[in-house]
């Protein structure tokens, strides 16, 4: 059996969450023409789909995604979990046909090559701290705290490899011509002068004068807009009963505090903790084949290297953390954090460093999975209890909003028991308080002695006529019953003319921007003058500065949007409509400078060029193999789906 290592919670999920994101299990459902097109109708209990004869069962998709969400450390509502579920089958499919193309392309992973990986790999600090193994026991202690066994990790593991083996083989000889490269330094480095006329959808709007035959042929029109446009409305009663009214009447008592404290002791225990700063240079994630970019990685340490290098000749870690700190959370306070426990680092290198400097030491560059971290320790607290004393306050505040919260609920229950036997005004008058009778009032209203109480709303607009029921809201309960329900209706024209009228100068103003954005565009095409076109249209021109793709102009917006046709266009060309959203804009290219190959910063960015270039290439061909394959595995029946229990995977997604 191939041997882990001692990693905390934090180290798990960094662990599990990485390896989840194999590459092939990260690409987008979408890649899946006609997904679940080869439906078998048959009914075998458990089994979900099938790869070339290997079987996919509910308890695999269930097991996946319970191990995501515990990489991800989060929950999710119940509702959502058939899509989950629904996405894992995806996924699960996608690695069964990879692991079927690579086989019959004759690729292998050996068990030395996953010993490999994990004593070598991007999670290589887990797996060996310094260097060291730590050991079977604490390897399958891990793997349990994140939900999985060896056997499960180590097949995954193989998958992953074979995943990348196939792609790697898939992309082979994908590289970027020197031509592509030169293209991509042009183009990115590109900048033009353009002037522009502008049409507000604000000032079109203006110019709209509807008559009343206008906005009754637009409400006749739009009957399905203005459906039960008047909301259900309710005529209520109630009283309230409120946690206030109760606190004057509890008392806790020396005793119970120190009953409570005695019996909660270990609630009060302090562990070792610290305050840190750090400064973080970030390394890009890996590429398509799974593998860092070694260049990036060696750049970011030595950035690290020349900032700890710079702290220890005296530089202001504060003022270093705001200038070079790539955590965009923490820079801005000087790479401040806060006090961390044990185990809450998020790798055991920047923990190590954290709690063995002394006060204000800081650390030498630790790599972590996200670059490299410099940690400075800023206090120190050993561990310990808290005392009584300092804790008193906050316990006999605990105790008696319980037992507030205890007194209130038993009035409000016996309140709701009184109603329901003898009347909402029998109950109300035992509770020495007084019945509410309400105006009509919809869902999103707020009762008086309520206030904004969606909850209770919401339990009022779920209840029958005359039914005694109470609801809980933050300031205490409230005790009621419907009087009377007057249902949702579509008004009539009368009643909405001014939403009428403002839908109908929306609409039509709407219209009236894309019908006249279009007219200037041809008119400036035919006269091959915007500023002349924009004076018969009543449209500002302005002109922009020298701008690259992502820059910003005034009323334009950024360049890398819809208004990035201008840099298709060649100087004294004029543009189509350009749909900015409230405004539609045609511009007219004024001046068009392009870089050139022989520029020094050419040379410079040559190399990052060619990778980017080469890896947008090599996804492509992954995505056109991974297309190519699904088709074909399904033409020739290989992958199939049980569909009486994909249906019941499927039950609750709405």
């Amino acid at each position: 059996m191939i041997r882990f290592l001692q990693s905390g919670n934090k180290a798990a999920k960094y662990i599990l969450g990485g390896f989840l994101s194999i590459l092939v299990v990260s690409m987008a459902a979408y890649l899946i023409p006609g997904f679940m097109s080869n439906v078998d109708a048959s009914n075998r209990n458990g089994v979900l789909a099938s790869v070339a004869g290997e079987e996919i069962r509910t308890e695999q998709v269930s097991k996946l995604v319970q191990q995501q969400m515990r990489a991800q450390g989060q929950r999710v509502p119940d509702f959502y979990m058939p899509i989950l579920m629904q996405q894992a089958v995806q996924q699960l499919v996608q690695t069964q046909e990879v692991r079927y193309a690579a086989e019959r392309l004759g690729l292998k992973v050996s068990d030395q090559e996953i010993r490999d990986e994990l004593q070598n790999g991007p999670d290589k600090q887990y797996f060996f701290p310094g260097g060291k193994w730590v050991g079977q026991k604490e390897y399958v202690d891990m793997l349990a705290r994140a939900g999985l066994t060896p056997e499960t990790y180590e097949a995954q593991t193989r998958d992953r490899l074979l995943a990348r083996k196939l792609f790697n083989t898939v992309a082979a000889g994908v590289s970027a011509t020197p031509a592509e490269v030169e293209q991509e330094y042009k183009n990115k480095n590109l900048k033009v002068k353009f002037k522009y006329a502008l049409l507000s959808l604000d000032d079109i709007q203006k110019e709209i004068k509807p008559t009343d035959a206008d906005l009754k042929a637009f409400y006749q029109a739009n009957q399905l807009r203005y459906k039960n446009a008047v909301p259900e409305k309710r005529r209520l009663r109630y009283f309230v009963l409120l946690d206030k009214d109760a606190e004057s009447k509890v008392v806790v008592s020396p005793a119970e505090i120190q009953a409570f404290y005695t019996a909660h002791v270990d609630q009060y225990r302090m562990p070792e903790r610290v305050k840190v700063r750090h400064i973080q240079i970030k390394v890009p994630a890996p590429g398509p084949d799974g593998q860092p970019d070694r260049k990036a990685v060696d750049a970011a340490r030595a950035k690290a290297a020349d900032i700890a290098k710079q702290l220890k000749g005296g530089a202001d870690f504060a003022g270093l953390a705001k200038k070079y700190s790539e955590d965009t959370l923490t820079a801005q306070n000087g790479g401040e954090i806060g006090w961390i426990q044990k185990g809450q680092f998020p790798s055991p290198e920047t923990e190590k460093a954290a709690f063995s400097q002394e006060k204000g030491q800081f650390s030498a560059p630790v790599e972590t999975p996200l670059g490299f971290d410099i940690i400075q320790t800023v206090e120190k607290e050993q561990a310990r209890i808290k005392p009584l004393s300092e804790v008193k306050d906050q316990i006999e505040k605990e105790l008696k909003a319980q037992k507030v919260s205890d007194v209130v609920q038993n009035r409000a229950s016996a309140a709701q028991e009184t109603a329901q036997k003898q009347g909402l005004d029998k109950a109300a008058a035992q509770a020495g308080v007084q019945v509410v009778e309400s105006n009509p009032v919809s869902r999103t209203d707020s009762l008086p002695g309520v206030g904004p109480a969606p909850e209770v709303m919401g339990a009022l607009f779920a209840a029958q006529e005359k039914a005694p029921d109470m609801q809980r809201f933050n300031q205490g309960f409230v005790v009621y019953e419907v009087a009377g329900i007057i249902p949702a209706r579509t008004p009539a024209f009368d009643e909405i003319k001014d939403r009428v009228a403002t839908d109908f100068k929306a609409d039509r103003a709407r219209e009236l921007l894309e019908k006249r954005a279009q007219q200037l565009a041809d008119r400036a095409h035919a006269e091959h003058d915007l500023e002349k076109a924009a004076k018969e249209f009543r449209a500002t021109v302005k002109t922009s500065e020298l701008v690259g793709r992502t820059s910003q102009v005034p009323e334009i917006g950024s360049l890398s949007g819809a208004a990035s046709t201008v840099f298709a266009l060649k100087p004294g060309e004029i543009s189509g409509p350009i749909n900015l959203g409230q405004k539609m804009a045609v511009a007219a290219l004024i001046d068009r400078q392009e870089a050139s190959a022989t520029d020094p910063q050419f040379a410079q960015e040559r190399d990052s060029l060619k990778e980017q270039i080469d890896s947008q290439k090599k996804q492509q061909a992954l995505e056109l193999f991974m297309s190519n394959l699904t088709k074909q595995l399904e033409a020739e029946h290989k992958v199939k789906f049980n569909k009486t229990e994909m249906d019941r995977l499927a039950k609750g997604r709405g």
